[in-house]
């Protein structure tokens, strides 16, 4: 009994040191950029999942003044994005103007999170995290397949989807369906003079 009392008190220390020794490690700060234009499930997919490697997974709009052709203004991107990730305690959503490299030093990241759906986004991918090493060697880009079901999909095809009023179940969360609906709605009425109560 006593023997098992001793193992216990030094299993405790062993994982109070550990605690102690994980205040001095480097936090690892992962920053995921993207449109989101609407967030479809792809994207969660590598969110949920992304979170699970890092210490903190910033999530980030990448905004461009110049070209502003986006169905959802960055506010509503963000207030969506929240709204997906809110019971995720270690993803933070925010939105950046300018490089990456930039940002992420800003934000004391150490990686880049990016999905690879298939040999095409590789080629542009990698061109661009080589290009982002070169400008900040500091920052690793990290590159995850998302999930089989997921392969296919992207926030342009679900735009198009969504403007000849076909099925979205699947591909996007159910509050993003709903604001796709009701913007395809407003274009619609817009086009045709149409008021929307």
């Amino acid at each position: 009994m006593q023997k098992h009392c001793l193992a216990g008190v030094a299993q405790h220390k062993i994982e109070a040191l550990n605690t102690n020794l994980r205040g001095f490690l480097k936090q690892i700060v992962a920053i995921y950029p993207g449109s989101f234009d609407p967030v479809t499930n792809g994207h969660l997919d590598l969110i949920h999942r992304g979170c699970k490697l890092f210490d903190r997974l910033v999530v980030a709009i990448a905004r461009n003044p110049e070209k502003d052709d986006s169905l959802f203004s960055l506010e509503e991107r963000m207030e969506m994005l929240k709204a997906m990730t809110a019971d995720l305690d270690n993803v933070t959503v925010d939105a950046f103007e300018g490089l990456l490299m930039t940002y992420c030093i800003e934000n004391h990241a150490n990686a880049v999170l990016r999905g690879i759906r298939a040999v095409s986004d590789y080629e542009f991918e990698l061109q661009m995290a080589l290009m982002n090493r070169k400008i900040e060697p500091r920052v690793e880009t990290v590159f995850m397949m998302p999930a089989e079901k997921y392969s296919y999909l992207s926030s342009r095809i679900v735009r198009e989807i969504a403007s000849f009023g076909g099925p979205l179940s699947g591909f996007v969360p159910e509050l993003v369906e709903a604001h796709l609906r009701r913007r395809v709605a407003q274009k619609r009425a817009a086009t045709s003079e149409i008021p929307i109560k």
